[in-house]
């Protein structure tokens, strides 16, 4: 989801001439959205580079609908993320099929991680010092990038959709390949010391990420399923119900990977309490069935149709509004959004159709099935923990390593401040979040937004 600033928002609002109509006039050929990309996000830093929305309506006739559109982007993030992006959807190119496909890297120097389960105190000293000044952390603390890692994604997606009976049926069928190439590892910034203990590192001396996880792999992901779809629109619609169940998974095709196969369902309905303002709540699950799927991709929520670059969770933007990104990493979830859209200014500006909307909202979310949960509870002694995690590192010729877990113990006795692999209070805990977006929607289709949450539990 695209977010500039507050001010940019305000500024067009302010700037253009308002003009409100009820009826929209239908565009027509290609229509091009080029954007700088500008915004804030607490978990990734300021956000700069540039992005460009391509549709193509055709004749006008199935308006707002589109016959094909394509996307690019090529943006940064002051903490240490790059995206490159290029995808390409076609709903009504072709009669009765739809092609979609996408081409991306994503490179993260400092990715959140968390633990698994959501299990793991969240120290907010701990999490927040690597990017703020003033705390008690400095470069060369134990501690310093304790919640950080690496994470660089090459993926490769490609996306298939029929109907199941005539082009008019709300029933279709849904299938898709992704390659995905992962590299993780240890946290890559100036602040951080290599020899620095981090959550990650622990989870690998104490053997919960197995080795041949610790780097990444490869990964060629299959996805099947159904869809019912009776919106009156895809990307702004105002009455209407989505569904989609589908299986998706990779066999071990390559060397140090294990089969999966995981099921996921969302239901989404929209209806208009009057005639500007909907009510809109999605309900989705997603969890395991078979095999062991590995921890760099249980944050993963696969789509049957792209909405976001890249979909993950539980947390944040694309799952709960306002939590922290990856909070929380399990084999199974379960999750819920709502919110009412208010439309409250249209205009036309630069030849194009324009909303002005506010979105009050509230998300929830909840482990159902936890994943290694029986590995965190062996260490529920942080000191036993990073003791063990200390001797492991020394066995394996890493001396650095052992004298920053030394380090990280000493400093933790000494102080009030909690970290841990697992914790029962927070394993059971239930997440949810509220807060309000601003968004400005273009000819329907494209969706800039700016949003604020605050956590209620976490």
């Amino acid at each position: 989801m695209k977010k500039p600033s507050l001010i940019i928002l305000l500024t067009l609002a302010l700037s253009v001439g308002l003009n409100a109509h009820e009826k929209e006039t239908a565009k027509t050929g290609f229509n091009f959205g080029p954007l700088p990309a500008v915004g804030y996000s607490t978990d990734l830093g300021w956000h700069y580079g540039a992005l460009t929305d391509i549709y193509y309506y055709g004749d006008g006739s199935i308006y707002p609908n589109y016959l094909y559109k394509m996307y690019f982007e090529a943006s940064w993030y002051s903490k240490g993320n790059s995206v490159y992006h290029a995808s390409f959807d076609s709903p009504n190119l072709i009669p009765g099929l739809r092609l979609a496909g996408a081409i991306s890297y994503f490179q993260n120097k400092t990715y959140s991680f968390y633990g698994f389960n959501g299990a793991s105190a969240l120290n907010g000293l701990y999490d927040k010092a690597i990017m703020m000044d003033g705390t008690e952390l400095a470069k060369g603390d134990a501690g310093m990038g304790w919640y950080l890692m690496q994470r660089s994604i090459f993926r490769v997606m490609t996306g298939f959709q029929g109907k199941i009976g005539d082009n008019k049926s709300p029933w279709g069928w849904a299938g898709g390949i992704t390659y995905y190439d992962f590299n993780v590892g240890r946290t890559v910034n100036d602040r951080v010391d290599d020899n620095l203990p981090s959550l990650f590192k622990t989870y690998v001396d104490l053997g919960i990420i197995p080795e041949d996880e610790a780097n990444g792999g490869k990964h060629l992901d299959l996805k099947a399923g159904i869809v019912y779809d009776t919106r009156d629109h895809e990307n702004n619609p105002k009455r209407g119900t989505n569904m989609e169940l589908y299986l998706f998974g990779a066999p071990a095709l390559f060397e140090g990977t294990k089969p999966y196969l995981n099921l996921a369902f969302h239901f989404k309905q929209f209806y208009p309490l009057n005639e500007r303002i909907v009510f809109g709540y999605h309900l989705a699950y997603q969890g395991n069935i078979a095999g062991d799927m590995p921890f760099y991709m249980l944050q993963t929520i696969p789509s049957i149709n792209m909405k976001q670059i890249n979909s993950e969770g539980l947390g944040s933007t694309c799952t709960l509004r306002g939590t922290t990104s990856n909070r929380i990493m399990a084999d199974g979830y379960a999750w819920f959004n709502t919110e009412i859209r208010i439309p409250f200014v249209r205009f036309d500006f630069i030849k194009q159709h324009f909303q002005l909307v506010v979105n009050p909202f509230l998300d929830g979310g909840y482990v159902v099935q936890p994943y290694k949960l029986d590995e965190q509870k062996k260490w529920s002694n942080f000191g036993d923990a990073i003791t063990a995690a200390g001797v492991n590192a020394a066995a394996d010729g890493r001396g650095g390593d052992a004298l920053g877990y030394a380090a990280l113990l000493l400093q933790h006795q000494g102080t009030d401040t909690q970290l841990s692999i697992y914790d029962a209070d927070m394993e059971k805990n239930f997440h949810l979040s509220t807060g309000f977006g601003i968004h400005v929607i273009m000819n329907q289709n494209v969706n800039i937004s700016f949003e604020f949450a605050k956590v209620l539990f976490n």
